[in-house]
């Protein structure tokens, strides 16, 4: 398939400035993977639901292990074939209000040199001989001030691998009783807001496209394509390696397939 003519709508209207790539060859993507759900299953996702559905899907600790390491170990998922030499893990918290399942993002601090003013889920580098239980953990309490006595270690979803930082990425889900009272460290973070899981499902909210690079990365079509995720916020946008879990954690709540599954 060569490129066509027509270019996916831009991310416009941002409040927060962030620098989303303008690829040469871009092309729309496929639909949301839970695009046939009606109305009702897009709604309701209690931490009931989401426990169930990571049972379904063999992603709960007590049930699971952790993977040792990402499905692609030896190299990066994004980009040039570039071996990966740092461990990290991220923190996907979710606690309940009226019946549906909000999540921590942040954006990361502008003076950061590395994806700064992203939207991101608290997280950060493994020290050594450290779990990516432990440093999810660590990494919230350090950057927006959560304390990890109030955080349930209950799932995970897939290590994936990313190009900029050369690093394989554990996500931990962690369940929390009641929202909790957050400070950013504004070295690391610029806010911590909130959003329900049934506002990322919703019409609209999903954006895929494919790109194209000289060097194709690994996992790319017969055309050098591969997909990037997007989610529309209030005034932002996330992407990168936060949509791409967030892509995954979405599929197991609402129970349908996940289109990064290697396995």
């Amino acid at each position: 398939m060569s490129p066509t003519n027509e270019r996916p709508e831009r991310f416009l209207g941002h409040l927060y400035p962030q620098v989303v790539p303008d690829p040469d060859d871009i092309e729309p993507g496929a639909p949301a993977p839970w695009s046939s759900l009606e109305e009702p299953s897009r709604s309701g996702f209690t931490l009931d639901v989401v426990a169930t559905r990571l049972r379904e899907a063999h992603r709960l600790l007590d049930e699971d292990p952790l993977p040792t390491g990402p499905a692609e170990l030896s190299f990066v998922l994004d980009g040039a074939l570039t071996p990966i030499t740092l461990r990290s893990a991220v923190l996907i918290a979710l606690f309940e209000e009226d019946g549906e399942a909000q999540l921590i993002l942040t954006r990361r601090s502008y003076a950061l040199r590395q994806h700064s003013g992203e939207i991101a889920l608290p997280g950060g580098r493994c020290e050594e001989n450290e779990t990516p239980i432990a440093t999810s953990l660590r990494e919230a309490h350090e950057e927006v001030g959560l304390d990890p006595t109030l955080v349930a270690p209950v799932g995970w979803l897939s290590p994936i691998a990313t190009f900029v930082s050369g690093s394989s990425i554990w996500p931990i889900v962690g369940f929390l009783s009641r929202r909790p009272v957050l400070t950013i460290d504004p070295g690391e973070v610029d806010r911590v807001f909130t959003v329900a899981l049934k506002d990322l499902v919703e019409e609209g909210a999903f954006v895929e496209e494919r790109w194209r690079r000289k060097v194709a990365r690994p996992g790319a079509d017969a055309d050098g394509f591969h997909p990037i995720y997007f989610y529309r916020v209030p005034g932002d946008v996330i992407w990168g390696a936060t949509a791409r879990v967030l892509t995954e954690l979405l599929c197991v709540v609402t129970g349908v397939p996940w289109p990064g599954d290697v396995g």
